[in-house]
């Protein structure tokens, strides 16, 4: 019998990017880098374990944007696009380094990586990724669980009638994909502050995850920490997240992926090699990362030897080893001073495997089979199997927090982008007049409905201020933000005015076109 539980949480989420009124987006390239290096190696790791009968749990949130980005038809075709351009820079490669055997090894291990990729995408996905999660799902593996609409920040929306849209419209979203309703909820850069329980509340969520101190501070003080959830008065459960597990996974200087045998992250060849060379295979003739590195991290300084997957295989594993290792003594000690089996929660981001720690998959395959195997003091498991092994928990208010930079609300919040907050404000006060006063709205003024409906949702995605704040691509994060908002407002004149543009709002529909049976009439409804 074992003392503890282990929950593995993966967060996969993207910004809703569509730009067909461009021939190549530089920015849709995030989608497929993610798909590429992250969402169909995790999944090909869970079917092989599957195929192998390895009884393994996953919790996985998918957020609306990023689903809605993988069921869309002219997407995926984009990405077959630049799947064939890689695979006939691959082709270049082998040749260009054939001279060099250790770099023509690794090209041809990528070009041959990246025809599986394709191969299994079209064959045995059949362009379909989301109908993937859910066959784990429906055979009892993963669990999946909701979130926001457009990973709004909700501690800064001003307006219940934002917060409620982006929970409810979520939550929809993530049942009409998957056939169930969830029971988890995901908040948004794990951001919390006291009342957003109300709202999952009315969902009937059962549970979301908070940073560590948004639990250890909470009052009163949980008898059990971390390693047990507590309830709100409301009824939902709050999970706290486990530092010891998150650090040794997440950090790049303590943790497993700033190990020297793994792939240098920083170091490809659209950087290293001749722009005319380079060119035809990078998006607009910008220098972006085509995923052919030929280094290893090596140490901390520009000096860097070549990438030797083998090496880097066998400290995947021993560092699975090692992982499990800490999860045996810690919930091995827990046991000991608790009357109930502990919960260790490790929540990630999904695209840390595989986009930014190239192995990480592999270690993901390697720490799944060794807690299957090679240890009997704890077992993986889901939160809600957890809550129904544990249905009676302590009451108590959690904390106000985040995963972010200082653990609270500074990164989306700071004299760089606070400007957004009074616009999203205003924003949110026009979108409920618009529902009240045309609450039975049709043709042409509920499509304009529905279209503001979506430009204000996405306009509220804390991709936004993330960027700003990072300074990462931040004219576009704040170009984003206005467009929508300026949508948004000429809508609402048009609407008001009964003189809707017909070939405008049409253009607008062609590419945001998220969330095709919005509700608009969430933004004046009441509890």
């Amino acid at each position: 019998m074992e003392k503890g539980y282990l929950a593995l949480v993966l967060h996969a989420h993207l910004p809703f990017v569509r730009h067909p009124e461009h021939e190549e987006s530089l920015e849709e390239n995030w989608l497929y880098e993610a798909m590429t290096e992250s969402y169909i190696p995790i999944l090909l790791v869970l079917d092989n374990l599957l195929k192998e009968d390895i009884d393994f749990r996953l919790t996985l949130s998918i957020t609306p944007t990023l689903s809605s980005m993988l069921i869309d038809p002219f997407l995926c075709s984009r990405y077959l696009k630049r799947l064939e351009k890689l695979i006939e820079l691959g082709e270049k490669e082998i040749k260009r380094t054939r001279s060099e055997p250790a770099f023509n090894a690794l090209a041809i291990m990528y070009r041959n990586r990246l025809l599986h990729i394709r191969s299994v995408f079209l064959d045995r996905y059949e362009k379909d990724l989301i109908r993937a999660f859910k066959r784990l799902q429906d055979l009892g593996k993963v669990e999946i669980i909701a979130g926001a609409a457009t990973h709004g920040y909700l501690p800064l929306l001003l307006n219940e009638s934002s917060i409620r849209a982006q929970i409810q419209i979520g939550m929809e979203h993530c049942e009409r994909l998957f056939g169930i309703r969830p029971q988890g909820f995901w908040l948004p850069e794990c951001g919390y502050h006291t009342g957003i329980e109300r709202f999952l509340k009315e969902q009937g969520i059962r549970y979301t995850i908070l940073e560590t101190h948004g639990i250890t501070r909470a009052s009163p003080k949980p008898k059990y920490g971390i390693y047990a959830p507590i309830f709100s008065t409301s009824g939902v459960a709050f999970f706290g997240r486990d530092p010891e597990s998150s650090k040794q996974v997440w950090s790049s200087i303590e943790g497993y992926p700033g190990d020297h045998d793994y792939r240098e992250f920083y170091r490809d060849i659209a950087y290293d090699l001749e722009l005319d060379y380079i060119k035809p295979y990078i998006p607009s003739g910008i220098r972006i990362d085509t995923g052919f590195k030929y280094f290893r991290i090596t140490n901390k300084t520009d000096y860097k030897e070549i990438y030797d997957p083998l090496s880097a295989k066998k400290k995947a594993e021993i560092h699975a080893g090692n992982f499990m290792f800490n999860r045996e003594k810690e919930i091995e000690y827990l046991s000991l001073i608790m009357d109930r089996k502990p919960i260790v929660v490790a929540p990630y981001d999904a695209e840390l495997f595989g986009h930014w720690w190239f192995e990480g998959p592999l270690w993901l395959d390697y720490l799944i089979r060794k807690v299957c195997s090679e240890q009997r003091t704890f077992s993986l498991i889901t939160l809600s199997e957890y809550l129904r092994e544990y249905p009676v928990n302590q009451v108590s208010n959690p904390s106000s927090s985040s995963w972010g930079f200082k653990g609270f609300h500074e990164t989306w919040f700071n004299g760089d982008c606070d400007w957004i907050y009074r616009h999203l404000h205003q924003g949110a006060i026009y979108m409920e007049n618009l529902a009240k006063n045309y609450s039975r709205a049709k043709g042409l003024t509920l499509r304009a409905l529905k279209q503001a409906s979506r430009e204000l949702l996405l306009a509220e995605s804390s991709d936004w201020p993330f960027m700003i704040s990072r300074r990462t691509t931040k004219e576009y994060a704040i170009r984003r933000v206005k467009t929508h908002l300026l949508r948004l407002l000429r809508l609402k004149k048009e609407i008001e005015e009964g003189q809707i543009d017909e070939r405008y709002l049409l253009a607008l529909e062609g590419q945001n076109n998220i969330f095709p049976e919005i509700d608009y009439r969430v933004f004046c409804q009441t509890p």
